[in-house]
């Protein structure tokens, strides 16, 4: 069994200082998020640092209750950089370290850490020394955000908290001129085919988009070829802004949008953190999975009845593994679009 971190007493409350590890990708450091929000609320006078993959530190730019941002380069050395952040990490001295990864080379650092206690999942590896662990349960009926809060229900509560992210002024600025009229968000990418709505389905989407709507094509530089051919497609209807927003700028501009169409990815969890209107397309994958849209005005979209193969898999994958896509093609798009 686990050993139990105490709450500490008052004379260390102010002097605590909390790492959180969690160096996957956009959408999972969203979901960490609520461990942020609750963290302060408790600790007030914590401080509080994340450990984050490369290329994801924009998304706690300006954060309020966010202090020192660890980047681990994953591409660039990765076990030499890993080394490196194990070094620094060791001279904070760190009260606790929570680590929300399942691999071992997090495990590593945090047990290395020399932290005062070390909490995280069981499924680590290097989990047997924790002080504390804590199963991850798919499938167990919890959201991935509830499955994270309780790392931390030792130190706070059991209450549920809310994805939340911080568009600093400059990023509300950048995108207020697009705010002229009403207008839907579409995030037609992902990473996964198995995970992503048809190109022609998300045409008919945009068709269906009422014409006293702007339609704004969401996405990164990786994306920006399809929204692109969407745009092109739509006779100028939708217009792609991939590529040319940053994470914040992105969820600026859905905060505010009658609707934001999106596939089980990360810009359904950037709705969420924003508590912006969603419509989240779930073709391979299930919201059982414990993944689904948390903004309060948010309908998930699926094929009905779903196919028996479906789910695939956890994370999708690069093709369809029986070859015809039913549960993407079973989609109505006027289940999709409520104007």
């Amino acid at each position: 069994m686990s050993s139990t971190l105490r709450r500490p007493s008052p004379p260390n409350v102010r002097a605590m200082k909390i790492l959180l590890i969690q160096t996957a990708f956009i959408g999972d450091v969203i979901l960490a998020t609520p461990l942020v929000e609750k963290l302060r609320r408790f600790y007030p006078d914590a401080r509080i640092d994340v450990m984050l993959r490369k290329g994801n530190e924009g998304l706690l730019a300006g954060h309020p209750h966010v202090g020192k941002l660890w980047i681990w380069d994953k591409k660039g050395g990765k076990y030499r950089h890993l080394l490196a952040l194990l070094r620094g990490v060791r001279r904070e001295r760190y009260s606790v370290v929570v680590n929300l990864q399942r691999f071992a080379a997090t495990g590593l650092l945090s047990v290395l850490a020399g932290a005062g206690s070390v909490v995280g999942f069981s499924k680590n590896p290097l989990s047997l020394f924790y002080g504390r662990r804590v199963a991850h349960e798919l499938g167990s009926g919890l959201h991935e955000v509830q499955r994270n809060l309780r790392l931390i229900a030792h130190l706070t509560d059991g209450a549920f908290e809310r994805p939340k992210l911080y568009p600093q002024p400059a990023d509300f600025a950048r995108v207020e001129p697009l705010k002229g009229k009403p207008y839907v968000t579409i995030s037609p990418a992902s990473v996964w085919f198995t995970k992503q709505l048809p190109p022609e389905k998300w045409a008919a989407v945009i068709a269906l988009t009422g014409e006293d709507k702007a339609v704004y094509l969401l996405g990164g530089q990786d994306d920006a070829l399809l929204c692109e051919q969407l745009a092109q497609a739509s006779g100028g209807r939708a217009v792609s802004l991939a590529g040319q927003l940053r994470f914040l700028q992105s969820a600026a501009l859905m905060r505010d949008a009658d609707m934001n169409y999106v596939n089980d990815s990360a810009p359904m969890h950037l709705a969420s953190a924003m508590n912006a209107p969603t419509t989240a397309v779930f073709c391979s994958t299930v919201p059982a999975f414990g993944f689904g849209p948390l903004a309060q005005v948010a309908r998930v979209v699926e094929a009905t009845p779903s196919p028996a193969c479906r789910p695939c898999g956890l994370h999708g994958y690069k093709a369809c593994p029986k070859g015809h896509f039913r549960c993407a093609h079973e989609i109505p798009t006027a289940a999709i679009v409520k104007n």
